[in-house]
């Protein structure tokens, strides 16, 4: 009897397959997302049955006899990303799948300084390896790295980066698409980045890159965190670093998660702590530096479509040279003129007045799509959060109370579409609108350099890109509005000694006591333009020239300084009469790769109208002593100079490199040399290298720094208590220098681990010298020689 109950079962079972439709059809067509043009060979797989078919030249495919069922379909094409979906089936199926063909040509392209052919921007990057080498430092120091870049300092840790002559506020920053706003347009300002989450730095020489910058007049850095890949998997990173000279350490500790669905997180802690840095003589008291910087970055990405939400935090807190700090004309005066500091004392962790405390946030929201047969839309909002303050040497209860305290808050919109579905000929256009206010704490009990305003910015940008088969062309035109609202008290002796009374009574809103209260507005309407060909000759030869016309409006600092910026030691006087600087850029480089050479040369020739720059011009008594006075100007100038990378491979296992650059910048106004002019730089380096024993490689670096010749005579006599009249002289620049600088490293391999340690050499023989770039230089000598090792681990 039971087998019978089997043999009817096993007959129901077979009946019921019998029965079931195994007479369906998945079909379709497979096609370029971009063009809608069919894809011939792409491979359709279905994974539960292990079966496939392929597209014909119509892109059309077909596979028969399928029974019902929710199945899993893997579509793929050689140079496509694969793209996966779900379908279920229950009657005869059509389906259009879409692949991005594009991918290579689409995905962000790493730039070769040498060799790329995609640009008609005079444009170099910094990799990630080279970036790491610079843990704990600063982004000034890391961009010198890419010839024609030098540095603007105040002492050691204060760094700005200066583009073929030109900085601060003239150079554009941007930290993962966020353009920096941080207060930057002060020397002694050192730009509110951490170099730890940094992936990749690219530098783009003058005001062509308009979808970033209308203003930048020098150039704009652009710094980007690692991208998402689609991958199931997570990554970690921890770097430590130790330095002799100021006994430094800096740990960094990063952590990825990413997911083949799209998903990704990660994340980036560091901590710094530096002491007193050293010259070869003698300590650098109140030299310190604290830091600490996380960024947080999480989303979705696929090639459709996604969103991205970031989060950054800085903290510094940067001791300023104690003997920069006096309290008299005659110790002023004889600090300026003396071989060593005034102030010595023993090193110390400890950061003092004078010193720096600033906090940096950036929020950042960012959505695309893509729209088939057209381009890709993308917005984006961002918020930042600067506060600055600023510690004088105060004594009794204002001793811990800051001397300038301003907070900048920075609102930004950002929309932008990219016509890319003919690679050929890309389109990109948009729009942005910022709001900006100021705040300086009055509660300071000190005159506020700098007022309280609001500033309201809108820019529209549109660029092209058409790609022929030897040369690619671009061009780009941008507008952009700036409007200023600020609050302001003036002395009265000042507003009327700066000739205000004739051309701005109409700000003054009323009188207090000995001075007027003013509400200064201005409005400026700028145009950039840009066009550039990327021309290549051969497969070794290429050319390129560019054109660029930008405009840049005075900033805050420029229009509105008033008083002593203490962390300066320094009066600053601005000037309402500022108009906008307007330049024409106009560069061409040579390019040549081919077996064992790279040669990269750069010419380029600016010419600056209504330009801004800030200048000596004596010194005045205050309560809280004696302070040399820098004036805010204006005048012509042209810069014009040349910059040259050489790489030779000697052999499999050494190479040479050169990076020299020359620039020369004149006031024509006054047929006299510009201030704060780079001098002639040369850097030569022979390097060994050996992958088969652990990825060794050591390299001896020679730095020579000429002696700037040409300089404005900026002198002036002064009179100190006891009547005498004395010549202080902060024009001369110091005398040329050479360094040597020593590196090496190896890595190695432990299962899933790789471990790597970095050693280094800088100043090797302990060179004494001062810096024409440094504003320190009146007080003290530059580092002397710095041992640092540092040790990385990947996991």
């Amino acid at each position: 009897m039971k087998y019978r109950i089997v043999y009817l079962l096993v007959f129901m079972f077979c009946n019921s397959l019998w029965a079931q439709n195994c007479s369906l059809e998945f079909s379709g067509k497979v096609e370029d997302f971009h063009k809608s043009q069919p894809l011939e060979d792409a491979v359709v797989f279905i994974k539960e049955l292990n079966r496939y078919t392929t597209t014909d030249k119509k892109g059309l495919f077909k596979i028969k006899n399928l029974c019902k069922g929710d199945f899993t379909i893997e579509v793929s094409h050689i140079s496509c990303n694969t793209k996966t979906i779900k379908v279920s089936i229950t009657k005869d199926l059509y389906k259009n799948i879409f692949l991005e063909h594009h991918i290579e040509v689409l995905e962000e392209i790493k730039i070769n300084t040498l060799n790329s052919s995609n640009s008609t921007k005079q444009v170099s990057a910094i990799k990630k390896d080279v970036i790491d080498s610079y843990a704990g430092g600063n982004l000034g120091d890391a961009l010198k790295e890419v010839s024609g870049i030098s540095s603007i300092n105040t002492g050691h840790a204060i760094v700005k980066p200066i583009i073929n002559g030109l900085h601060s506020s003239r150079i554009s920053i941007l930290v993962n698409g966020v353009r920096l706003q941080d207060q930057d347009w002060g020397i002694e300002h050192a730009p509110s980045v951490d170099l730890s989450s940094a992936n990749d730095i690219t530098v783009y020489k003058g005001a062509n890159a308009l979808e970033f910058s209308g203003d930048a007049i020098g150039g704009i850095v652009v710094i980007n965190p690692k991208k998402a890949i689609k991958k199931d998997t997570l990554l970690g990173k921890t770097s430590l670093s130790f330095q002799s000279n100021a006994r430094a350490f800096n740990g960094i500790t990063s952590l990825e998660k990413y997911t083949k669905k799209g998903w990704f997180v990660n994340g980036t802690a560091s901590y710094k702590k530096f002491g007193d840095a050293n010259t070869p003589d003698y300590n650098l008291t109140n030299t310190g530096v604290n830091a600490t910087a996380f960024t947080l970055n999480s989303g979705f990405k696929k090639f459709e479509y996604g969103f991205e939400a970031f989060y950054s935090y800085l903290d510094n807190e940067i001791g300023i040279l104690s003997a920069s700090h006096l309290g008299n004309r005659a110790d002023l005066v004889n600090a300026i003129n003396a071989p060593r500091p005034s102030i010595i004392n023993d090193f110390s962790y400890k950061i003092d007045n004078p010193r720096q405390a600033v906090t940096h946030q950036i929020v950042k929201f960012l959505g695309y799509k893509r729209f088939k047969d057209l381009g890709k839309l993308q917005f984006q909002y961002n918020y930042q959060n600067n506060h600055r303050l600023e510690f004088d040497k105060r004594v009794g209860s204002d001793k811990y109370k800051a001397a300038t305290d301003l907070t900048l808050q920075t609102h930004t919109l950002k929309a932008d579409f990219k016509f890319d579905s003919n690679t050929e000929k890309v389109y990109k256009v948009g729009v942005s609108a910022q709001y900006q206010n100021n705040f300086a704490n009055p509660d300071t009990g000190i005159r506020r350099i700098i007022p309280d305003y609001d500033k309201y910015d809108i820019g529209l940008f549109g660029i092209t890109t058409y790609k022929f088969e030897n040369f690619v062309l671009d061009a780009g035109i941008r507008y952009d509005y700036n409007h200023y609202n600020a609050k302001k008290f003036y002395q009265k002796t000042r507003w009327v000694s700066s000739g205000y009374d004739a051309n701005f009574s109409h700000f003054i809103t009323r009188e207090v006591g000995s001075q007027y209260l003013t509400n200064p507005k201005f409005t400026y309407h700028n145009i950039s333009f840009s066009a550039g060909i990327n021309y290549m000759l051969n497969d070794y030869n290429s050319l390129l020239f560019n054109y660029g016309l930008s405009n840049r409006s005075p900033n805050p600092s420029e229009l509105f300084s008033d008083g002593l910026h203490h962390s300066a030691a320094r009066i600053e006087t601005g000037d309402l009469n500022l108009t906008k600087e307007t330049s024409n850029r106009f560069g061409t480089t040579y390019k040549y790769s081919k077996n064992k050479w790279n040669l990269n040369l750069e010419g380029y020739v600016n010419f600056i109208k209504d330009f801004i720059f800030i200048a000596p011009n004596g010194i005045e008594t205050t309560i809280r002593g004696d302070f040399p006075v820098f004036s805010y100007q204006k005048t012509d100038a042209v810069l014009y100079g040349i910059d040259a990378a050489i790489a030779y491979s000697i052999s499999n296992q050494f190479n040479f490199q050169n990076k020299s650059s020359f620039i020369i910048g004149t006031d024509t106004k006054k047929n006299a040399p510009l201030i704060d002019i780079p001098p002639l730089q040369i850097s030569n380096t022979v390097a060994y290298s050996n992958k088969k024993f652990n990825n060794f490689y050591a390299s001896l670096e020679s730095v020579f720094m000429g002696k700037q010749t040409r300089f404005p005579d900026f002198n002036f006599t002064t009179t100190l208590p006891s009547g005498q009249n004395i010549l202080v002289d902060v024009s001369t620049p110091p005398s040329a220098y050479h360094l040597l600088n020593f590196k090496s490293g190896a890595s190695f391999a432990f299962n899933n681990t790789n471990f790597h340690i970095n050693f280094s050499v800088g100043n090797l023989l302990n060179t004494r010298y001062r810096d024409y770039l440094n504003r320190l230089r009146y007080f003290a000598d530059e580092l002397g020689r710095n041992f640092k090792l540092q040790l990385i681990l990947k996991y």
